[in-house]
């Protein structure tokens, strides 16, 4: 069945990983995609894939962080398809990874910046097409809300600001038939990840496949969730499948934590 079937759905923050997924699922399900992101290169690959598996993409080149910017990603899309029916954010800073005793202040400020900031910046302008279309938001968060595990301060901070945003903007918007839903992936088997676990294999002594064991361990189905994996469960809450569910967040970690 498809969920999004001539949709237009809006993607921020392309990139190799999980942007890639969240913009091929949406195109299977008859989604036409807008691609956002800064780097036109990576755009223009992901665009290529959707089209060569037979969907529809338009690439517009885009800084969230700025205005303009972000208003003529609203005039390009409207001028391509006229409408907007679903907006998934996905653009985020990458954490210092340090304890916050010992973070950069300008770190915390740049992740705030994209990550809720920019977030924000690109509803507000999406949000009288998707008042038109009764449309939905759904907002990329993370597991890191779950836990305090050191040096992660940072990035819960900036995640936390987008679940408490994305909470208040369901409200704010609801009137406007307009819901607003975040999923909180926990560790995506992607190619970042993987090299990231031959990188802890080496430094230990051990095999990426120990590394993958004893991180899934941690989980109910002892496995990590893919990227394809996180990307459907955003096309399930940005369809008309999920039409009284707003303000919700939905967690896909494999039973790694509960809620």
């Amino acid at each position: 069945m498809s969920l999004l079937q001539d949709k237009v759905v809006v993607v921020s923050g392309v990139g190799p990983g999980l942007g890639r997924s969240l913009c091929l699922r949406a195109a299977a399900h008859g989604a036409r995609v807008v691609l956002a992101a800064r780097t036109q290169s990576r755009l223009d690959d992901v665009a290529a894939e959707v089209r060569d598996a037979g969907g529809q993409a338009l690439v517009v080149p885009t800084d969230i962080t700025d205005d303009a910017a972000v208003d003529s990603l609203v005039e390009a899309v409207t001028a391509e398809y006229g409408a907007v029916d679903a907006l998934i954010n996905n653009a985020f800073a990458m954490p210092s990874m340090k304890p916050l005793a010992r973070t950069d202040f300008d770190q915390i400020t740049s992740s705030l910046d994209l990550t809720v900031l920019g977030t924000l910046r690109v509803i507000k302008a999406f949000t009288p097409a998707l008042e038109a279309s009764k449309g939905s938001i759904v907002n990329i968060n993370s597991m890191v809300i779950r836990h305090s595990e050191p040096r992660y301060g940072s990035y819960k901070l900036a995640k936390s600001a987008l679940l408490a945003m994305s909470q208040s903007l369901a409200t704010e918007l609801g009137p406007k038939g307009i819901r607003v839903n975040s999923v909180a992936p926990g560790y995506i088997w992607d190619d970042q990840l993987k090299w990231y676990f031959g990188e802890i294999a080496k430094k230990y002594g051990i095999t990426a496949e120990q590394v993958y064991e004893q991180t899934a361990s941690k989980s109910d189905l002892k496995r990590l969730p893919e990227p394809d994996e996180i990307a459907d469960a955003a096309v399930f809450l940005a369809s008309s499948m999920a039409a009284p569910i707003t303000g919700h967040t939905l967690d896909v970690n494999c039973g790694e934590y509960h809620d």
